[in-house]
């Protein structure tokens, strides 16, 4: 996790599933109760989403845009960016290829 300005970078790799969805819940979640409403979920280094991971990321993003701020996901594997398109997702995300775009969107 890092700052850029005033957006937090939290990157998370690996598998986000039933098992580990609660860990990108959690580092989300405190982020945004330290005061930074504007999130870079990146998810360069995730192999694989769920249902699961979906879901937590769908609430940490209404959460984001309770208290007026902004959240945009890094995806760069197609197969994580086939399940946002599957579900619907790519119209609900604002999705980015890298973290510098997502940063650049949000501080414009």
């Amino acid at each position: 996790m890092h700052r850029e300005g005033d957006v937090v970078v939290v990157a998370f790799d690996g598998e986000v599933d039933v098992y580990t969805a609660p860990t990108v819940r959690d580092a989300i979640s405190k982020v945004l109760a330290a005061g930074h409403h504007n999130i870079v979920a990146d998810l360069r280094d995730v192999g694989f989403l769920d249902s699961t991971g979906l879901g937590v990321l769908v609430g940490r993003l209404k959460a984001v845009r309770l208290l007026e701020g902004q959240m945009r996901v890094v995806i760069t594997n197609p197969h994580v960016l086939r399940n946002f398109k599957i579900t619907g997702l790519d119209n609900i995300f604002a999705i980015d290829p890298d973290v510098d775009s997502s940063v650049a969107a949000i501080s414009a």
